[in-house]
């Protein structure tokens, strides 16, 4: 089936007298009729659902809704963002291992990675995706565990070169993780192009209206974790937690997907809960007709802030004076998503002087009439964000320099409103500096 068919067919196929639509199983338990198949269901050799803190039937179709359109052999839909992300990681890291991530992801990932996670014993470099290969190969160690980017970097809007930084992950025996939330599967499918491990915020573009909280894992069933059971021993050998089974011989391909669920998800419990899957279930149902619309959008409003003298940059992969456009041809040929950002021309003095910068910026969003200020982004109404002040105000200077992110920096989510009066709400509010 061809992409937008699957978003409305993938995952859930109705036999004769079932529902049409999805239906939402709100229930945390499920009767069995012995102990002997609640005890199979327990050890790993039979599939259902037991308690929905580890898998329900309505989370369960859209989980592999999502694998279908990202061309993986598994998901896990998780209660946020951050949750998958988190789950991803630690799925391959413990006490006294590194990560390696780009410096322009998402700052709350970044406080994920480099605060939280440290505090388990974690550690991160945080690394210029664009340099060389021997200097990104020099921040690897022996005990690396991952290599974490961005497919449209937040809110910088780069875009990750997948075959070389697969390529590099690989030469170093471990799996490239790819947060492909502002691309979704539509504009890109990272695994195509080398990733191992794709992660989303649900919450943004797959649900597109901002009804519910909600991240993925999407399992490429690529990575050979048998070939470097040396690193990721956890995959080959057997799991006492679970009467020795091994990964590896059990699930094959799926190892990684199935060790995540059965031991982060059980212990940790963040799966996404059947209500906010159902909402993202009708998100996914449109997606091939949104994408288009956010990406012509966007487009157009870039191309006028990039004419506009009270604007410095304009950072969008779709403008034809954009380092990004090269990339973005060969990434992202549909269109380069509807979130951009763009900096305010402002006197020297106040370039230089952090708060002044802001306020420079917050003249401009309070001002704005339609456009929404919000704590959100990718939603099918268009909302602007100053991540210096938001997002991204834990980071130090240097790692909001590292993020390519200035004090005057604005994030703008383009929605699918009529896109004149978009423009018509910018010029009134950039007229008034």
């Amino acid at each position: 089936m061809e992409f937008a068919t699957q978003c409305l067919h993938a995952g859930y196929e109705p036999k004769n007298g079932e529902p049409g639509a999805l239906p939402l199983v709100q229930s945390t338990t499920f009767k069995y009729d012995s102990t002997a198949e609640v005890a199979a269901l327990f050890d790993l050799k039979a599939n259902g659902f037991f308690y929905s803190r580890l898998a329900n039937p309505t989370v369960d179709a859209v989980e592999r809704k999502l694998a279908a359109l990202e061309g993986g052999v598994g998901a896990i839909l998780t209660s946020s963002g951050q949750a998958a992300s988190f789950i991803a990681l630690m799925n391959l890291c413990r006490a006294g291992d590194h990560i390696v991530a780009s410096a322009t992801i998402y700052g709350g990932v970044i406080n994920l990675i480099a605060v939280t996670m440290k505090r388990f014993g974690i550690e991160v470099t945080l690394v210029d995706q664009n340099l060389s290969n021997d200097e990104l190969s020099s921040y690897f160690r022996p005990n690396t565990k991952a290599l974490y980017a961005e497919t449209i970097a937040n809110p910088s809007a780069q875009v990750l070169d997948l075959t070389r930084m697969a390529d590099l992950a690989h030469a170093h025996g471990v799996p490239l993780i790819v947060d492909n939330t502002f691309a979704t599967p539509y504009l890109c499918r990272p695994i195509e192009f080398g990733a191992d491990i794709v992660v989303h915020s649900t919450s943004k573009y797959l649900d597109g209206h901002a009804l519910g909280l909600g991240g993925a894992i999407v399992d490429s069933g690529k990575f050979n974790w048998s070939a470097h059971q040396d690193k990721f021993p956890e995959f080959s050998e057997p799991d006492e937690s679970y009467h020795g089974c091994v990964y590896t011989e059990a699930f094959g391909p799926a190892a990684y997907i199935v060790k995540a669920r059965a031991q982060l998800i059980r212990d940790l419990g963040c799966l996404q809960s059947p209500h906010n899957a159902f909402y993202l279930n009708q998100g996914l149902e449109t997606l091939a007709l949104r994408m288009p619309q956010y990406c012509q959008n966007a487009q157009a409003v870039a191309q006028f802030l990039a004419q506009h003298p009270k604007v410095d940059q304009v950072f969008y992969p779709g403008l034809a004076c954009s380092p990004e456009q090269q990339r973005a041809q060969k990434y992202l040929p549909r269109g380069c998503s509807g979130v951009l950002s763009f900096t305010l021309k402002a006197a020297a003095a106040t370039a230089q002087a952090p708060e002044a910068g802001r306020a420079l910026a917050a003249r401009v969003i309070d001002r704005l009439q339609l456009i929404a200020l919000k704590v959100h982004v990718a939603d099918i109404k268009s909302i602007v964000m100053h991540p210096a002040s938001t997002s991204h105000r834990q980071l130090s200077a240097e790692q909001l320099a590292a993020a390519g992110v200035s004090p005057t920096l604005i994030r703008l989510s383009v929605g699918l409103e009529a896109v004149g009066d978009l423009i018509a709400d910018l010029e009134q509010a950039l007229s008034q500096l």
